[in-house]
């Protein structure tokens, strides 16, 4: 006989609840009240992913159809978890967020019952974002590009409103960062290619001019050095390359937006220079 949804709510519930359970009871064994505590922490962990993992069920088979690759599979799901997960980190999701989302993920009208399901389950806490930020990263692991696109996505998303880039969106897209397994200064400069003005207090201590920042080089660097790293920068970040990498066709507009952006840095960095 099927279960009832109220049935079926208990049943998850007191599924999510063993890995506590469980952890006490090892954490005694091994422990006392401390090994108990541990044990709890453990559990707890074993409990987000348990949930995070019915989460990525869910949506790989909603997009089945849309995707036959694993990494643009993976790809859109961590976007959209991310998203509305760190919209959700400072208590609040504005209009101008979910505006910012729509147009970072161009949902076609085929995608966006499923994308809203989705977004809307995610957001409903912000926590327990790590462990899609780890599969992200290993997916992505030897393409830093896409990461950085990603990364992009949720800069644009978080300075979308009047406000701005609240502190706890700050400590959240640090983290995602530091998961993905970039520093300060590639922090900073992923904001400024992405059209993001961080607060002075989150800018590295070495300030070095945003076109200079942008191109990922030093503002005494030589002329040479300038073409070298623009010329790289804009065959990593194309859109086709992107692509090929995994990202989907639907986050193309940000990958162009930011090449603009390259384009432009580039012009000014020669313009100091006096480049020709």
């Amino acid at each position: 006989m099927p279960q009832s949804g109220t049935a079926r709510q208990v049943a998850l519930s007191t599924r999510k609840s063993w890995g506590k359970i469980i952890g006490f009871i090892l954490g005694m064994c091994l422990g006392g009240p401390w090994g108990a505590v541990i044990g709890i922490i453990i559990g707890h962990m074993h409990d987000v992913q348990e949930g995070n993992q019915d989460v990525w069920a869910g949506l790989r088979g909603d997009y089945g159809k849309f995707y036959a690759n694993v990494e643009q599979t993976t790809f859109t799901m961590g976007v959209i978890v991310l998203s509305a997960k760190m919209a959700r980190s400072d208590g609040r999701i504005t209009r101008a967020e979910i505006d910012a989302f729509e147009r970072v993920f161009n949902i076609t009208p085929e995608q966006e019952d499923a994308v809203g399901a989705v977004f809307n389950r995610a957001r409903l806490s912000a926590e327990g974002f790590e462990p899609y930020a780890i599969q992200l990263a290993q997916v992505f692991r030897s393409k830093p590009a896409v990461l950085e696109e990603i990364l992009s996505g949720l800069f644009i998303i978080a300075a979308a409103d009047y406000a701005g880039l609240s502190p706890a969106e700050i400590t959240f897209l640090k983290r995602v960062s530091y998961l993905f397994g970039f520093v300060d200064e590639d922090f900073a400069r992923i904001a400024a290619r992405s059209g993001v003005k961080l607060p002075e207090q989150d800018k590295p201590h070495s300030q070095t001019p945003e076109a200079f920042a942008i191109l990922g080089v030093h503002e005494n660097a030589s002329a040479e050095q300038i073409k070298f790293a623009y010329h790289a920068l804009i065959r990593e970040h194309h859109p086709d390359k992107l692509m090929a990498q995994g990202m989907p066709p639907e986050f193309v507009a940000t990958a162009t937006e930011k090449m603009k952006r390259i384009n432009v840095a580039y012009d000014e960095a020669c313009r100091i220079k006096g480049i020709r």
